[in-house]
């Protein structure tokens, strides 16, 4: 869900128009770049790994400490641009099979994922920030959000997604 709070610190950021559509959606990303960059945008996975929840993992989830978490680093990119560097964590005891199937796989958006699946959700946002002085993909400034993917009343996936503060969003 997009709260009040959310959404004004949203609309207070001077950032470009098609970067504040995409830090605002509570939809795919993927498919918004592909939209406004007219590019494909594929998924490229830096790293992908089973590790043990910590505290912190346990609470938001609810399983616990120790449970399977999947974590998956990601960047999108449309054509040869990157836009997005993205981190995901899913409990593996929470996920539908079809989805903890896909979500093993390499290189699968997790929008794409959860419509092929039918799996009905939300996202519930947590922050949103501009990182100055961090470096991504060339720009010396990133805005950070992280949000929960919520599915019958359970998070099935935190992400925190970043993107860099630059021209490439002057589509």
């Amino acid at each position: 869900m997009v709260g009040t709070e959310f959404l004004e610190k949203l609309k207070g950021l001077d950032i470009p128009t098609c970067l504040r559509v995409c830090a605002g959606t509570d939809g795919s990303v993927t498919f918004l770049l592909e939209i406004m960059t007219r590019h494909p945008t594929s998924v490229v996975t830096e790293k992908q790994h089973i590790i043990p929840a910590d505290e912190q993992m346990s609470h938001i989830f609810k399983v616990a400490v120790g449970a399977d978490i999947n974590e998956r680093e990601v960047t999108l990119m449309a054509g040869d641009v990157p836009y997005v560097y993205a981190r995901s964590l899913s409990a593996i005891e929470k996920m539908p099979d079809g989805v903890r199937c896909d979500m093993m796989k390499a290189d699968i958006p997790i929008g794409r994922i959860l419509r092929d699946h039918n799996i009905e959700t939300r996202r519930d946002f947590e922050n949103l920030h501009i990182r100055e002085e961090e470096h991504l993909f060339g720009s010396k400034k990133a805005l950070s959000r992280s949000y929960r993917i919520v599915h019958q009343n359970s998070v099935l996936m935190w992400i925190n997604e970043k993107f860099p503060v630059d021209e490439r969003w002057f589509l």
